[in-house]
């Protein structure tokens, strides 16, 4: 159900599957919470008169720095988000050159720094090719991955030293759109679990440099788009604006 598609709270509840143009510096759980919430404030009651609960879920995390594409799924529809994670995703953003941070994006401040003055256009371009296919990958250690049962971004910032495992991986294009040293834009296809902050500092590895995510937005998932998605302030207003009619 996107931004243009006809809306009904009988549906929305049934179950449905919502894009959400997630905010920045909002977790995923944010934005299922601030939904949920307003779902249930809206105190409605099924036909035996008892009051009505959604069941929602969403279908692959986006990092608090990210925006773009969430998508969401209410009432029987959660039974389709391990489908839905599965398929292909498009990411557009921006990789920084010549330093690099904890985190491999802005969650960290840039610590080390190197020179760029080395890197051409013909350097970025020919890079992409090394990270274009099955590849492995290193996640960072500030992710969700449990390791020992424990969620790596939490030892990470108790400062335990953690062996992140390497990990397949499948980028089907990584496509260099803009290049103003030391920013690069890219807009990238890739499989379920691609880290592109790790993309990222792996790039500027192999351009003998550092690099860093400092921009990201999902802007694809499988048929779904960013471009049809709802705002969320605008999907909770249509929201509270249905109960009303």
């Amino acid at each position: 159900m996107s931004a243009t598609t006809p809306f009904s709270l009988q549906q929305f509840f049934a179950g449905c599957t919502l894009a959400i143009n997630k905010p920045l510096r909002w977790t995923s759980h944010d934005v299922v919470n601030k939904i949920k919430i307003a779902a249930n404030n809206l105190k409605l009651k099924n036909e035996e008169g008892q009051p009505m609960k959604l069941k929602i879920g969403h279908a692959g995390t986006l990092d608090p720095l990210a925006t773009g594409l969430l998508i969401i799924c209410t009432g029987k529809h959660t039974k389709t988000i391990d489908l839905i994670q599965a398929q292909t995703k498009i990411y557009t953003g921006t990789i920084t050159l010549g330093a690099t941070t904890q985190s491999f994006d802005l969650e960290h401040e840039p610590d080390t720094f190197f020179p760029v003055d080395h890197i051409t256009e013909e350097k970025i371009f020919d890079a992409t090719k090394k990270f274009t296919g099955t590849i492995q990958q290193i996640p960072p250690a500030h992710s969700a991955i449990k390791i020992d049962g424990k969620r790596a971004y939490k030892s990470a910032r108790a400062g335990e030293q953690i062996t992140m495992p390497t990990k397949e991986v499948t980028v089907h294009f990584f496509d260099i759109k803009r290049i103003a040293m030391p920013q690069i834009d890219f807009e990238v296809s890739c499989t379920k679990g691609t880290y592109i902050r790790s993309l990222a500092n792996d790039f500027g590895v192999e351009l003998s440099s550092g690099a860093y995510l400092s921009a990201l937005c999902r802007t694809g998932i499988g048929q779904y788009n960013v471009t049809d998605a709802w705002a969320l302030d605008d999907f909770i207003a249509m929201l509270n604006a249905e109960n009303k009619m």
